[in-house]
């Protein structure tokens, strides 16, 4: 081979390489640290949309695919608070109709059951492509839909189909459509700019989107000309006339489970609640002591009394990824040998809740001892390796540290 031959060879496979490295790292990514008082950090690098080049900002909404399930807890809990629903009460009496586990007919399924993933229920059958004016409640009489292995309340099965019907049962009790349920309950209290799968937000707010990426290309919220024309799912023909809605029938309209769009400043806002032990600047939402409910583990593993990973998106890991779950919140750096999930590899028992989705990566966490906390999401990251130290992957390990980025975005500490 000639040397020239040689330098040719050298430099297509360094630029394959390089190529290969541009790829593996996030198109956008932004990280906000807190406290209870505010804001004391905040790094912002890459584009939210790469068509128009647009930078992205702590500002920015996105979304934050399963920290959604935390902030629709929060409603929940306000509505428990409010005597309007009930935490151990069968949740067929919100529905309107008898929600059982065909092999356990004689155990109630309860709202506890599902905001704590114990219901027996599996994403199997489906549960967001339910269209506007069909009933979700159809999926159930398909045996795929059941863990047909376990009773409720016996076993950990992280299941999405669990919040739709979370936000039936809100809307039975109320009356009121969710996403404009959530505005009133928490979104609105709390002057967030944000809201489940666009309807409720405005136009201004929806192009300033985070679009989300899979290998470069566009899955989510290109919303350059404002809201999308239809913000649920619809039959192919059939029109977006959300007249149509009725209360209960389909809470997977506005993805309860996923769809929140929030800027990683509002989320870090819903971080301070949390700490503030349900209030946070002057707002009192809840509790103390729903706050302590929702932290609580109602699950913890044992070695084999869970699926300790998401069906739907994820796959087995060497290591358990889920170990404790509340009610709709998650607990780090459990003491298992088995368990992966010591994001920050500092053995702190921080709560909160991960989010992965459409590429995306995000995270919401708390060190309740401490009083401080971190939001972080990473958009285009379906590539990036996995942890050295966890479960997660090496780009949340980054973000979760504060050691994720290149330098080239902006760091300001409020005064």
């Amino acid at each position: 081979m000639s040397l020239r031959s040689l330098r040719i060879l050298v430099s297509l496979a360094c630029l394959t390489a390089s190529v290969a490295s541009y790829a593996a790292e996030p198109v956008a990514q932004v990280r906000v640290a807190f406290d209870r008082n505010g804001i004391v950090a905040t790094h912002a690098e890459g584009l939210a949309d790469l068509a128009t080049g647009r930078q992205v900002t702590a500002d920015d909404p996105v979304r934050v695919a399963s920290i959604s399930k935390l902030v629709t807890a929060i409603g929940v809990m306000r509505l428990v608070e409010a005597g309007t629903l009930d935490l151990e009460a069968d949740v067929s009496t919100y529905l309107g109709w008898t929600l059982r586990h065909p092999r356990h007919p004689d155990t109630p399924i309860t709202l506890r059951l599902l905001l704590s993933h114990q219901s027996s229920l599996t994403d199997a059958a489906g549960y967001y492509a339910t269209p506007l004016g069909a009933p979700l409640r159809t999926l159930l009489d398909d045996p795929k839909a059941w863990d047909d292995a376990h009773a409720p309340g016996t076993h950990f099965r992280y299941t999405n189909l669990n919040f739709p019907l979370v936000a039936m049962a809100m809307e039975r009790a109320t009356g009121e459509r969710f996403d404009r349920l959530m505005r009133r309950l928490v979104l609105a209290p709390l002057q967030l700019d944000a809201c489940f799968n666009w309807e409720s937000c405005d136009a201004a707010t929806a192009t300033r989107a985070v679009v989300l990426y899979r290998d470069r290309a566009p899955v989510r919220d290109e919303n350059r000309a404002g809201k999308p024309a239809c913000a649920v799912v619809v039959e192919d023909g059939a029109d977006c006339d959300l007249s149509r809605w009725r209360a209960g029938d389909n809470g997977a309209l506005f993805s309860p489970q996923g769809g929140l769009r929030i800027s990683a400043n509002g989320l870090a806002k819903i971080g301070r609640l949390l700490l503030g032990g349900g209030e946070v600047d002057g707002v009192r939402l809840l509790s103390s002591a729903s706050i302590d409910a929702m932290t609580t583990p109602q699950w913890t593993f044992d070695g084999d009394n869970g699926v300790t990973h998401e069906e739907d998106t994820g796959s087995a890991r060497a290591r358990a990824f889920y170990c404790r779950y509340g009610l709709a919140v998650q607990t780090l750096a459990t003491a298992d040998d088995g368990c992966g999930d010591d994001l920050f590899g500092d053995g702190v028992p921080r709560v909160g809740h991960s989010g992965d989705a459409y590429a995306l990566r995000s995270g919401l966490w708390l060190d309740r001892a401490d009083g401080t906390g971190v939001v972080y999401f990473a958009t285009d990251a379906g590539a990036s390796p996995p942890g050295r130290h966890s479960a997660f992957t090496a780009i949340e390990e980054r973000l979760a540290r504060g050691t994720a980025g290149t330098g080239d975005g902006e760091t300001s500490s409020p005064q």
